[in-house]
């Protein structure tokens, strides 16, 4: 078994698609799980970029989606309507996916690359989940190769200059050790209620910091992200499990929260010391899934 593969494995006992909490501060338990995440593995392949790019990449086909199928619910989370999609739309997402495929993207300046990679993620997690619908969680969609597959990320679903391209590559090979931004696990969505929001507009190169800078104040402000209770600090497991990103240790994560707390969750984080529980919900985003929905 490879390195990866074990990783992968251990990881998959993490992934509860239930809130959970671990009773134990992130340096016990939790700092064994963070151990054992896909880790930031750069991709040499594609550090090619052109600073001096002026191109854009249209990514208007997926906003057009997204503003027909994102809809949020009274908790603040972005529900996607995978029940809802048209043949027409879906047609649409294909095509969007295969133009994006198709594009010398090591051509372009590096704001339009992050947003292309984040752009495709996205996409190609939504076309996933289409393809299975209707599915509980994205867990349940078993395509990755190995004895030990869980969920669609390790499988290669497109090829992009050439290269077969999976979602943890795009994730954990080309986003997360190229950029080095933290906010990166605030715009990949892995269709979970547990996770930062879907935006229900494209990634684009020439608003990228604030759509950066929006979708991390959006989940670090809503309970799935961090909340107070009985004055102990409960996280999401994704600070948890990518700690690295977000400074290594309880100390770094509340720094990282403190950024963009608004109030009254920045007058909470004041006086924490310690992360006390973390957990992540595994239920697919689906607009259908939403009570009374």
């Amino acid at each position: 078994m490879t390195q990866r593969s074990l990783r992968r494995a251990l990881l998959k006992l993490t992934r509860v698609p239930i809130v959970v909490a671990t009773a134990l501060p992130l340096m016990g338990f939790a700092s064994i799980e963070a151990l054992f995440a896909p880790k930031a593995e750069l991709w040499e392949r594609w550090q090619a970029h052109d600073a001096e790019s002026r191109e854009a990449i249209d990514h208007g086909v997926w906003s057009g989606l997204l503003g027909r199928y994102v809809l949020r619910d009274a908790s603040g989370l972005n529900r996607f309507d995978y029940g809802g999609v048209s043949v027409a739309d879906r047609d649409a997402l294909q095509s969007y996916i295969k133009a994006l495929t198709a594009l010398p993207v090591s051509t372009y300046s590096r704001p339009e690359q992050q947003a292309y990679w984040i752009n495709l993620y996205n996409a190609l997690t939504v076309e996933v989940i289409l393809q299975h619908y209707p599915v509980p969680s994205i867990r349940d969609i078993d395509i990755s190769p190995g004895l030990f597959a869980d969920g669609p990320w390790d499988k290669e679903l497109v090829s992009v200059e050439g290269e077969a391209v999976s979602l943890n590559d795009i994730e954990h090979r080309i986003l997360r050790p190229i950029w080095r931004d933290p906010r990166i696990h605030y715009a990949v969505n892995c269709a979970s209620v547990g996770c930062p929001n879907l935006l229900n507009e494209a990634f684009s190169g020439d608003k990228l910091e604030a759509q950066l800078d929006g979708a991390a104040r959006a989940y670090v402000n809503n309970p799935r992200g961090a909340r107070l209770e009985d004055g102990k600090l409960v996280v999401s497991s994704i600070y948890v499990w990518f700690s690295e990103d977000f400074g290594g240790n309880d100390a770094g994560i509340i720094g990282h929260l403190k950024r963009y707390a608004d109030q009254p969750l920045a007058e909470q984080l004041a006086t924490v010391k310690a992360i006390a529980d973390h957990g992540y919900d595994w239920d697919l985003n689906d607009q259908a899934g939403q009570a009374g929905g």
